[in-house]
This record gives C-alpha cells, structure tokens and sequence, in this order.
C-alpha cells in the first residue's frame, strides 16, 4: 500500500503551530497533548512529529530514533497521566487506522486513555 500523507490534516496543522494545543511533554520526535473532545477522564493523544499515517507506516518507515522516542514518550505520559501500573490502575492505548478502523486524522496517533474502568473493548 502506498502511504500518501495529507499535510493539511489538523495533528499537522497543530505540529506546525497554526492551531494551539495543551501540551502534555514534547520531545525532538513526539508531542503528546490533551484530546479536545475526551473520552475517559485521562484522554492524552501521542503523535509523532514525522509524517505518518498509521501505525503499520510508522512501524515499517520511521527510523530507530522516531520508535524509540515515541514509546518512551508514551511510557512517560502514563506516568505522568497517573495512569500507569506504577503510578496508577491501567490504562487503554489504541490507534485507529483506515475506513475500517474508524480514523478520524490521517496522522499515525496512540489514544492514552484512562483514570475509570475502560470496559470491553470491541462489542461482538
């Protein structure tokens, strides 16, 4: 599959500093912030800073630095969130990708969710 990256996507626009953000840590690859709409009462987005459109993109053409940063970014939000296992009870990561997994932003992002019971996952 190609990857063709629309640089005109909202997490693009707000990396470039057009639309402001509440910021949770930012590093040279990562930005995470807090989600406008929340869906959980910790609800952070992680991005990378690299333009990425899902999660199989990222995995398959970031380099080791952009990998490395980001999951250790995420790690770090958990920690500071309060929300995991050494800080907290747990927490939900998802990324979406595609029509069929419901991505809203055509820019690879890991949901942070938690600080409740986060239920099932997927209804049968």
């Amino acid at each position: 599959m190609a990857y063709t990256y629309d640089d005109t996507n909202i997490f693009a626009r707000i990396l470039r500093g057009e639309i402001p953000n509440k910021t949770v840590l930012e590093t040279d690859h990562t930005l995470a912030f807090h989600d406008i709409a929340p869906s959980a009462p910790v609800h952070v987005l992680v991005i990378p800073k690299g333009p990425y459109v899902s999660f199989d993109h990222f995995a398959s053409a970031a380099s080791d630095a952009e990998i490395v940063d980001f999951h250790r970014t995420a790690a770090s939000v958990c920690t500071k969130m309060g929300v995991s296992l050494d800080t907290g009870q747990g927490f939900r990561a998802i990324t979406n990708a595609g029509e069929n997994g419901v991505q809203e932003v055509p820019h690879y992002h890991l949901h942070i969710l938690g600080g409740r019971p986060m239920g099932r996952m997927v209804a049968k």
